[in-house]
């Protein structure tokens, strides 16, 4: 429409030098992809940073999911905000429990040993026991994507998400330490990367 033209990158494809991109015709009903538009006669191109999902594919209806720089996907899991949201959303109904800010980082696989996902959480009203927060959630994440579920089998890939409780005020001490407070700056939910949840974790050991 008024000459640009979209395509679409599966997440798997981020990152890589040459990604693989569809076009309308080859998209799929609620998977998510990195949303990319560029003139029609090719002379800009520009990955927006957005992902979406197709709600419908007749007419087609999209819904954006999330932000191509805050997902998780080490290994396969393709985990994004949309995702987590809703995951914690069910948890903390579950476990009347409620989140003030949460961020999330990949452990990395050592040797023979699974990977997995560390979370780490500022409660408003903490669940009263934090193990079974982390296997509702857990459950939560598998029965919403698919990826993560397949990863998770037998703890094979992914081991159980380890979730930290933080101290009050964590998020908000980081972002002043980084310089990113005020409402044009959000604490960076999913990274694919440690930087993020170390720099957190050094903020409580600082106290």
């Amino acid at each position: 429409d008024y000459g640009i033209f979209y395509e679409f990158m599966p997440l798997a494809e981020l990152g890589k030098e040459f990604p693989k991109t569809l076009q309308l015709d080859e998209v799929e009903i609620g998977v998510n992809y990195a949303l990319i538009i560029s003139t029609t006669g090719g002379l800009w191109r520009y990955l927006i940073g957005d992902t979406i999902k197709f709600t419908c594919l007749d007419p087609f209806r999209i819904k954006v999911s999330g932000r191509t720089k805050h997902f998780i996907n080490v290994f396969g899991e393709e985990l994004i905000v949309d995702n987590a949201d809703e995951a914690l959303r069910q948890v903390c109904e579950k476990t009347r429990s409620s989140i003030k800010e949460y961020s999330a980082a990949p452990i990395f696989m050592d040797g023979t040993k699974a990977g997995g996902h560390e979370w780490v959480i500022e409660f408003i009203d903490p669940p009263s026991d934090i193990e079974y927060f982390t296997e509702v959630f857990d459950n939560a994440l598998k029965s919403i994507n698919s990826d993560y579920e397949a990863k998770r089998y037998h703890d094979a890939v992914l081991c159980m998400p380890k979730v930290r409780q933080l101290p009050p005020g964590t998020f908000y001490k980081w972002m002043q330490k980084r310089g990113k407070l005020g409402g044009q700056n959000k604490v960076p939910r999913l990274s694919n990367s440690r930087d993020y949840i170390n720099s957190i974790m050094e903020v409580v050991d600082e106290g």
